[in-house]
């Protein structure tokens, strides 16, 4: 494998044009884990005919069932496509067996504390070495609960890490039948006869998931469950971020409602940080849902905008005045 880094082998895996966009992806093997097989995917946006130089780095991760089209579309769709035509440099990694990023060995046992504990630590370095800046991140749904991990765990902080922005990101959702024991057994006991989830036939997006974060989240939401792992509680180190933090949910959102999102925002020590819930309740068009909420002709109106302006400028409230984001990047 080629290296186009100091910090591990990486290898420039593709490079191609999509109308004004260049869209170049990274082979990434930190080699940092206990699974030697672990190669991760990263996605380089940029402008095709655009000089060499970049703007303002921002890390995009997606959520469950999901990949890098979640971002940015072949046709030039996406958030990711919107930052990039600003002129943020914007880098969309895939987690281990999703999109490009192959399925490891161990790919069945894969954990939210596998991506917080080894991939993001490694992505943040590389785009950071890459970039020349720390850059900021934005976690959806999933990407969210990593980054809320990767933080509270401090795998990743301000050397990696400029602000975090979490959508439609929430832990504290009870389901009770997981707090009677029996019942939690049982489901394990069933979960660990599959390998993955379909989410095709879940109908939940077009990539599959490994069952060890099935298996993971069971224990979070069980009866004496938390936020962590076995070394440590990342709910608790949560209120020790002091990261500029932006915190979304979506009022139409069933899946990560208003107020757990609420909760995980509430927990984050940050002193500047701020909470938007996408409704009408606070002057949006719509109740926006959990994927429209970043995903949908409303969002790329109403909230695209409120991104771009929170990467400028983390200090002014999103519903207060617009800096000029020409000028700002």
């Amino acid at each position: 494998m080629q290296s186009s880094s100091n910090l591990f082998p990486v290898a420039l895996i593709s490079a191609e044009r999509r109308g004004d966009l260049s869209e170049d992806v990274y082979r990434l093997k930190p080699g940092n884990s206990p699974d030697g097989t672990v190669e991760l995917a990263v996605t380089r946006l940029g402008m095709a005919d655009g000089s060499d130089a970049r703007g303002v780095p921002v890390i995009l991760l997606h959520g469950s069932f999901s990949n890098r089209r979640f971002w940015f579309s072949p046709k030039g769709l996406g958030l990711g496509a919107y930052l990039t035509r600003l002129g943020f440099d914007v880098w969309i990694p895939e987690m281990r067996g999703h999109g490009l990023s192959q399925r490891n060995q161990n790919y069945r046992k894969n954990r939210v504390s596998d991506y917080a504990r080894y991939d993001l630590p490694a992505i943040g370095a590389f785009v950071r070495e890459q970039s020349g800046q720390v850059p900021h991140w934005i976690g959806h749904s999933l990407g969210g609960i990593t980054l809320a991990a990767a933080l509270g765990g401090q795998y990743i902080g301000e050397p990696v890490v400029a602000s975090a922005a979490f959508f439609g990101t929430q832990v504290s959702r009870t389901y009770w039948p997981l707090k009677i024991p029996p019942v939690e057994w049982s489901g394990r006991f069933i979960l660990k006869r599959f390998a993955q989830l379909s989410g095709s036939r879940l109908k939940r997006g077009p990539e599959d998931e490994p069952i060890g974060l099935a298996l993971e989240s069971m224990r979070w939401y069980g009866l004496f469950g938390r936020f962590g792992d076995a070394d440590k509680d990342w709910w608790a180190g949560l209120a020790e971020v002091q990261l500029p933090v932006l915190a979304v949910s979506a009022a139409g959102d069933h899946q990560d409602p208003a107020w757990a999102c609420r909760k995980l925002f509430d927990q984050l020590g940050s002193e500047h940080k701020q909470f938007i819930n996408l409704g009408r309740e606070q002057g949006f068009a719509d109740n926006f849902g959990h994927v429209e909420m970043l995903v949908s002709k409303a969002a790329q109106v109403e909230v695209w905008p409120l991104v771009a302006r929170w990467l400028v400028d983390q200090q002014t409230p999103l519903l207060g005045e617009k800096p000029d984001l020409a000028t700002a990047v």
